[in-house]
């Protein structure tokens, strides 16, 4: 894969990895102390259908270059989409300048050489038939999708649409201790967002979808339609639910939301920042026995998956709680020097500043019980299905999120309830989860199968 460099008026065409490490070098000769380098090409289509006719369409390719300079605790970084030779010039011009002003950071810096490196092996992240199929075909997926919705029931009576989308992208990273290091990934979904109308007139919306790295893995554009209607209508007849404090179980697709809260408490930037609920608690009890939560960067497929983090450092499996105990915060390099801690190879990063922590596959282990038996067991309860806005204080732990979902009565989904509200604190929550499920399916980064949460309120009338 190469790119195509102006060069005193003449075109030449530079392989994007020898062009990272060639900017890493001429920064080094213009006097930096360290230099770092990213890369990134992709391409990507998008499109959504409503009511059969096309109504967005987008097809582009994209390619940028972001330097990161360093003049001993000082740093720098700028980005650009312009691969000309002036205007590459000027990228990292403008990056040694802006590095001599800034301010010191003790902490600043890249990675040592001994903690770069890459997993070896393949991880499964590329295939190129997410663009196999003809742009028509593409947008007939997500016609088809919104079709077999509409087609389900006769109370479908409208739609937001179908939607399909693929990408393909890839990054290439370069430092001055000598690392490159580049991969590939693959992507695609489809979609349905039926609206569903009852007889007297009330409309309720939901949705489905699928998202694989393969083409051949998408569910089918008739499944997803189907299940997007089903779950469009049993929101009908919606009602508000009684206050009470009753047994609280979290649909896979709302549960990730609250580990995705354990995330943001155990991230190493809020940690240092003494900005969440749980600095201070390494080593300690935060949750229940049967709680254990893992980071994995390395697992096949993942949508988390890479095969080294954004400063080059190999991806790796964190345990973050095991039984309850919490026995690593998510860290890059910069949180890892201020926590006093190793890296846990969390870095991410965009084309500038410095990096960020993002997660690779995290997940909370799956239990033993099929979703339909822990909802069994509940005499009275609620089913969250969708939350709405945000509520939780990550200093506190206080949470509260308007909700909407099913109520639990006799151990059956008995009826459909909106306009409500589950309250709680996260740092009882996490002790009082009575059931996991062993319904765990990845559709993103985050994942998190069916759980019950007691001692939750639930606000209505």
């Amino acid at each position: 894969m190469s790119c195509t460099q102006l060069e005193n008026g003449n075109q030449i065409e530079t392989d994007l990895k020898s062009l990272a490490q060639q900017m890493v070098r001429r920064a080094m000769a213009n006097g930096a102390s360290a230099a770092e380098c990213v890369v990134r090409e992709g391409d990507e289509f998008s499109t959504v259908v409503r009511l059969g006719q096309v109504e967005t369409l987008k097809e582009s390719g994209s390619r940028a270059i972001g330097v990161r300079v360093f003049f001993g605790k000082r740093a720098a970084s700028t980005y650009s989409s312009d691969f000309s030779a002036k205007g590459l010039d000027r990228l990292l011009n403008s990056a040694l300048e802006l590095a001599k002003i800034t301010s010191e950071d003790p902490h600043a810096g890249i990675p040592e050489a001994e903690q770069l490196g890459s997993v070896t092996g393949d991880l499964d992240l590329y295939y190129d038939d997410v663009y196999s199929l003809p742009s028509e075909q593409r947008i007939e997926y997500a016609r088809s999708t919104e079709a077999a919705a509409l087609a389900f029931d006769s109370r479908i009576k409208n739609s937001d649409g179908g939607s399909f989308d693929a990408a393909t992208g890839r990054k290439i990273l370069a430092n001055s201790h000598g690392f490159i290091g580049e991969y590939r990934r693959s992507y695609c979904s489809a979609a349905a967002v039926p609206i569903a109308q009852d007889e007297r007139g009330n409309m309720q919306r939901d949705y489905w979808f699928s998202v694989a790295r393969s083409l051949s893995r998408l569910e089918s554009a008739e499944h997803i339609g189907k299940v997007a209607a089903e779950r469009t209508l049993r929101r009908l007849g919606a009602r508000k639910a009684k206050t009470a404090q009753v047994p609280v179980v979290f649909d896979p697709l709302v549960a990730t939301s609250i580990i995705e809260h354990i995330f943001e408490g155990v991230n190493g930037d809020s940690v240092y920042r003494g900005a969440s609920f749980l600095a201070g608690t390494l080593g300690k009890k935060i949750a229940g026995d049967n709680v254990t939560l893992i980071d994995d960067g390395t697992l096949p497929g993942g949508f988390g998956t890479s095969p080294f983090d954004g400063e080059g450092v190999p991806t790796r499996r964190t345990i973050v709680i095991e039984n309850g105990v919490l026995k690593s915060y998510l860290l890059n390099t910069y949180t890892a020097k201020k926590l006093g801690l190793p890296t846990t190879a969390n870095a991410s990063r965009g084309l500038a500043g410095n990096p960020g922590i993002g997660p690779g596959n995290y997940f909370l282990q799956p239990g033993g019980k099929a979703p339909k038996a822990i909802i069994g067991e509940i005499k009275d309860g609620l089913y969250v299905t969708e939350f709405l806005g945000q509520g939780a204080n990550l200093v506190t732990g206080d949470y509260s999120r308007g909700a909407s979902g099913m109520w639990i009565s006799g151990g059956e989904l008995a009826y459909p309830v909106e306009e409500i509200t589950v309250a709680g604190n996260l740092k009882e929550m996490f002790f009082n989860i009575a059931e996991i499920g062993n319904d765990l399916e990845f559709r993103g980064a985050m994942a998190c199968p069916t759980i019950q949460i007691e001692g939750l309120t639930v606000g209505g009338e």
